[in-house]
């Protein structure tokens, strides 16, 4: 009987010995924190001139992003539709999926570089992106919350007041502290090192294999009227022919501005790290790059104010010449971004 309980002993003191320390999740990372302006890119609209960049005012910003409670049901965050693995688009829904299953009128943007844009939303209806996360929050199908609940519930958790505390010295919730700190998050997601980039450059060596080299030819000379280097982008509002959904009779940039000449057309995106954001268009109506070439090149619908670009047969191009510009828009996606860990979700270790 003794020797039972002294082997007894031994197995619950050996097992204690070799239990296997809990993991330690370090912390994400805050350093680095620096406004950018690469090499050959204009001027941002939007600086840190103000709203000082600091490491905590970061970190908060980044729990904000992905904090559900900015939803009336506390099941949705800016990050729950804005993934970083897609460039912060959404990888899963063609529109907005917000509360309630609810679903929107129009894709998820991705979300980097934003300082250089002077609007938001596919309308422009946002022009500063200090306020623009109150479009998501207080839209009825997408978090349905009133900024004072938003305000009420972060100022009943230990977790915010010291966050608050941290990085504004108080721990008084108010709109323009929320807003900043949220602009300073988004503000310093820079996309800017593909292989595009590295090529343009001179970095690393990288360089263009023939179909690249070959694809860039082509965008330059069909596509970059409107997606302008180094933004990819003009920034402008344009209707490209895509079919109007009669059910949604969705008018664009003329929600904002009530003017004719503005019906159907919508803002130009990015085409920096498109490979990944799919589907294509406003609606989303589109799955992939091969289709978006398609739609240019075949007849398109002469919808009201079609931009005069396409209106005489849309652009032409080749299936080899599509796959070629393919390959170069696969240049314009940037690894680098999508693992950069300051942009992630600090509830997931």
């Amino acid at each position: 009987m003794v020797k039972k309980i002294i082997l007894y002993f031994f197995v619950i003191v050996f097992g204690f010995a070799c239990k296997v320390d809990p993991k330690i999740n370090a912390p994400l990372p805050t350093n680095n924190l620096v406004e950018v302006i690469p090499q050959g890119w204009p001027k941002p609209n939007y600086t840190f001139s103000v709203n000082t960049i600091s490491q905590d005012k970061f970190a908060l910003g980044r729990a904000l992003f992905y904090e559900k409670m900015l939803s009336i049901d506390n099941s949705i965050s800016c990050g729950s539709c804005h993934q970083q693995f897609v460039a912060f688009a959404d990888a899963d829904h063609g529109v907005s999926h917000g509360i309630n299953d609810l679903l929107g009128t129009r894709n998820t943007p991705a979300l980097f570089n934003l300082n250089w844009h002077n609007s938001f939303m596919h309308d422009g209806g946002i022009n500063n992106i200090e306020v623009m996360p109150l479009a998501p929050i207080t839209n009825s199908v997408e978090m349905g919350e009133d900024l004072n609940n938003v305000i009420a519930k972060l100022q009943a958790s230990t977790k915010y007041k010291d966050l608050f505390n941290k990085a504004y010295g108080s721990e008084t919730v108010d709109s323009q502290k929320i807003l900043r700190a949220m602009a300073q998050f988004m503000g310093l997601i820079y996309s800017y090192n593909s292989k595009y980039d590295l090529y343009k450059r001179g970095e690393n060596n990288a360089q263009f294999d023939a179909a690249e080299q070959r694809g860039y030819s082509l965008f330059l000379t069909k596509c970059s009227s409107c997606h302008t280097e180094p933004l990819f982008t003009d920034f402008k509002y344009r209707s490209n022919g895509t079919l109007i959904n009669p059910f949604i009779n969705d008018i664009g940039r003329a929600h904002i501005t009530s003017e004719a000449l503005d019906r159907y057309k919508f803002k130009t995106p990015s085409l920096r790290n498109i490979a990944l954001t799919k589907p294509y268009m406003h609606d989303g109506s589109l799955q992939t790059l091969n289709q978006c070439l398609d739609h240019y090149t075949n007849p398109i619908t002469d919808t009201i104010n079609l931009d005069p670009l396409l209106k005489t047969n849309g652009i032409a191009m080749t299936p080899t010449e599509k796959q070629d510009i393919i390959a170069f828009l696969n240049t314009l996606t940037d690894y680098k971004f999508l693992a950069d860990k300051r942009f992630a979700d600090p509830n997931i270790k």
